[in-house]
């Protein structure tokens, strides 16, 4: 407690000092946190689960997917057609269809885009990530949401973000002209907005699958009896939601052994590698900020501190030298130099995790940098244990030197001097 008390008073003995290592020593456990966190994401998110996990069903060889929507049925029941196979639960199973177009007919803005999911309503808040285990009162409110859709197929859903962007009020109707199925242009009707706290889908949108087919199969009618060129090219992606890997395994099997998949072919990854897989762009992005911009961070971080504990060693050799006269040992010494430095990394690194805890998800709503489908990123939990250690660590890293050379300051050589 003496050695404690003495640090406490050295900390707050050169307040400008300290107060200038405290800031540097917070901004940087700043950046490392939101560093950190993207990565923690996406290291969550691309790592397999070992129960309860979705398995994607694409088109073997083209990128982006393109398959006839007749797969449809026998997709989401996990091709199961002979006896003993198994069958996947309508509950479990999911289409998706994307519908890209915008607001203006020849406009480039990106802030006219919009990015629709098209699926079955009733599918939304039972198999879309982080939709599928909604809180209750926002189940009820995402639930009258898609009752509207239901009932409504030219209803749309919006993102709050994309709802800002294009400028529009709930209730209001738009037309959206294609850009990925050239002469389908819809109108829709704003029938709600994604509630809060879901920042992957803020600046995109859930519309009803069955208002797109219809628009499909409607366009013969109007072009000379012609099928539209995509009409058998409508189908992105199934998901399908599985108990363990056996479940999986069983399910790839009937997928692609099936000859009703054939024309195109298709494959079934589980969700995390499609996933890991769609990432491979950024892989170059996501290599340096784990292994350069945070080993560059933690190191000048640890430089800042060196540089302050080694500007306080050497104005205090005269001090040091008289400690020792005391009575004080050398790793006692040491104690005391390490000690201030620790204190500092780990009361500044604290402060800083739990600002950026707070600041990002409850003041910013998330991080906003967009990679791949995910529009934003929240700061963990486990930051707020970061920032501690963070500051400890990079505080010891940059205290050691210094405390070794107070350690090993020699009475006799300091007072020769003073004399």
């Amino acid at each position: 407690m003496k050695l404690f008390r003495i640090i406490l008073k050295n900390v707050g003995r050169n307040w400008l000092r300290t107060a200038l290592t405290a800031m540097g020593t917070m901004v940087l456990v700043f950046v490392v946190t939101l560093v950190w966190s993207v990565l923690d994401f996406l290291t969550a998110a691309t790592s397999d689960k070992s129960s309860n996990f979705k398995a994607i069903v694409t088109e073997r060889w083209q990128l982006p997917s393109q398959m006839p929507f007749a797969y449809a049925d026998g997709l989401s029941r996990g091709a199961a057609r002979n006896p003993g196979d198994l069958e996947i639960a309508p509950a479990d199973s999911m289409t998706w269809q994307f519908f890209i177009g915008s607001v203006s007919p020849k406009s480039t803005n990106f802030d006219d885009f919009v990015f629709l999911f098209a699926m079955d309503p009733a599918k939304i808040t039972t198999m879309m990530d982080d939709l599928d285990s909604l809180p209750p009162d926002k189940q009820a409110e995402f639930d009258a949401l898609v009752a509207k859709m239901q009932a409504n197929p030219q209803g749309v859903i919006l993102g709050k973000e994309r709802l800002q962007l294009l400028k529009r009020q709930v209730g209001e109707k738009f037309t959206v002209y294609s850009r990925n199925y050239k002469e389908i242009d819809l109108e829709f009707e704003i029938v709600g907005v994604i509630p809060e706290g879901f920042p992957r889908y803020d600046k995109n949108a859930f519309m009803n699958r069955d208002y797109l087919n219809r628009a499909l199969d409607a366009y013969p009618r109007t072009h000379a009896g012609k099928t539209h060129p995509q009409a058998n090219k409508t189908l992105n992606l199934v998901w399908l939601r599985m108990k363990d890997s056996a479940e999986f395994n069983q399910v790839a099997n009937q997928v692609v052994n099936s000859s009703e998949f054939m024309a195109p072919p298709v494959k079934v990854e589980t969700a995390s590698s499609g996933i890991a897989n769609f990432l491979e762009a950024y892989k170059d992005l996501l290599w340096g900020m784990r292994w350069l911009l945070a080993p560059a961070i933690l190191a000048t971080l640890a430089l800042v501190i060196a540089t302050a504990i080694s500007i306080s060693v050497r104005e205090r050799r005269t001090e040091l030298a008289v400690l020792k006269v005391l009575g004080f040992r050398p790793r006692q010494v040491l104690t005391l130099v390490l000690g201030e430095a620790i204190l500092i990394g780990v009361l500044s690194g604290g402060l800083s995790a739990v600002v950026t805890y707070v600041l990002i998800n409850n003041v910013l709503g998330g991080l906003k940098f967009p990679i791949a489908f995910f529009a934003a990123f929240y700061i963990p939990a486990a930051a707020l244990w970061w920032g501690p250690a963070i500051g400890a660590g990079t505080a010891f890293l940059g205290a050691i030197v210094p405390a070794l050379t107070a350690r090993s300051v020699r009475v006799a050589e300091v007072f020769s001097k003073v004399a």
